[in-house]
């Protein structure tokens, strides 16, 4: 009698080529706060959310198999709902789930986790064909996965013209 864990092991890895994404500092400036009146916003002047998102769009272009899945924390604190809907809608037809499902996750024990950790249990559960993931949190990572993550600067993230060329080149390669 097979266990789960071996039916599991002997299924076979979806064809999937997945991008793990971040907003804060990826998609806009990581100086992102929730207030109660004010709503959510950027704290650094001259800034504005998800000003790097057409960037994004731009390089994801010439890969129509790429698919999305939010691994930020507005998912766990907004709901995934309310974070797909911030994105283009062209960026929304990407996005195929998140990293943090409330009705099987706990929100805290999830958020204690580095983002790489969380990352790579939803890896595990989806079993793409590939994967990358781009964040400003490299701390935690698995050392395994770590040429898997495009690490961004959270006060300039996909601004970086550095990070775009590997972004694309690492998207030519998954």
């Amino acid at each position: 009698m097979l266990l789960k864990y071996e039916v599991f092991l002997n299924t076979p890895a979806s064809p999937l080529r997945l991008l793990y994404l971040d907003y804060d500092g990826v998609l806009h400036d990581a100086e992102v706060f929730q207030h109660p009146k004010r709503g959510i916003y950027i704290a650094t002047p001259g800034h504005i959310l998800f000003e790097w998102m057409s960037i994004l769009e731009q390089i994801l272009a010439p890969h129509p198999t790429v698919r999305i899945v939010l691994s930020t924390s507005w998912v766990r604190m907004k709901g995934f709902t309310y974070a797909k809907r911030q994105l283009s809608p062209n960026l929304q037809s990407k996005v195929i789930g998140a990293t943090f499902h409330k009705r099987h996750m706990n929100s805290l024990s999830f958020a204690e986790r580095p983002r790489g950790v969380q990352i790579l249990g939803d890896v595990i559960r989806r079993r793409p064909t590939s994967w990358l993931a781009i964040d400003d949190e490299y701390e935690g990572w698995p050392e395994a996965h770590i040429e898997r993550l495009i690490c961004t600067d959270g006060a300039r993230g996909l601004s970086e013209r550095a990070v775009q060329d590997e972004l694309k080149q690492k998207l030519k390669i998954v």
